[in-house]
């Protein structure tokens, strides 16, 4: 089995989209920044995100049970950076513009999509929990370039549309 620093300096070259994750209810508006999201199926339309159990905004995740991922374009670095930083939450929603879709979890409205969430089930697995969710709502951009990370930096990817 490989060491923890082989697994992720091997898993820091898997290029993954940047999205927030954000939560909002009883137990306060949460986000965080995250790259471990994907599809899981189209039908019942269904995401897996995973979070570390130790961030702060952990418990209120799980008290809340929704959630919006909002993948983020390629000009948002600096909200990928705010929502990864040690800034309180209000510090953190201050960077971009926010609504909501059905839920009420904070959706970024200039993202390159938004999928709001409930979810239905967890399951922990080492320092990390997996939340599978069910999406009851999407918004989506024209394509734009997207923000990624790879190689423990943010990268562009895309073509840029032109008017």
């Amino acid at each position: 089995m490989p060491e923890a620093v082989e697994y992720r300096n091997a898993m820091s070259l898997l290029t993954s989209a940047v999205n927030i994750v954000t939560t909002a209810g009883e137990a306060g508006r949460y986000g965080f920044t995250a790259s471990a999201v994907c599809s899981v199926t189209d039908s019942p339309p269904t995401l897996l995100v995973c979070m570390n159990q130790s961030v702060s905004s952990y418990a209120h995740f799980m008290e809340n049970r929704i959630l919006a991922v909002n993948v983020l374009a390629a000009h948002q670095q600096e909200i990928a950076q705010a929502f990864s930083s040690k800034l309180s939450p209000e510090q953190r929603f201050a960077h971009g513009k926010w609504s909501m879709l059905e839920t009420g979890a904070p959706v970024l409205r200039d993202a390159l999509a938004n999928f709001d969430c409930e979810i239905q089930e967890v399951q922990d697995v080492g320092t990390h929990t997996i939340l599978l969710c069910r999406v009851v709502a999407v918004r989506y951009a024209e394509q734009e370039q997207s923000l990624v990370y790879f190689n423990r930096a943010y990268q562009q990817v895309g073509e840029l549309a032109f008017a």
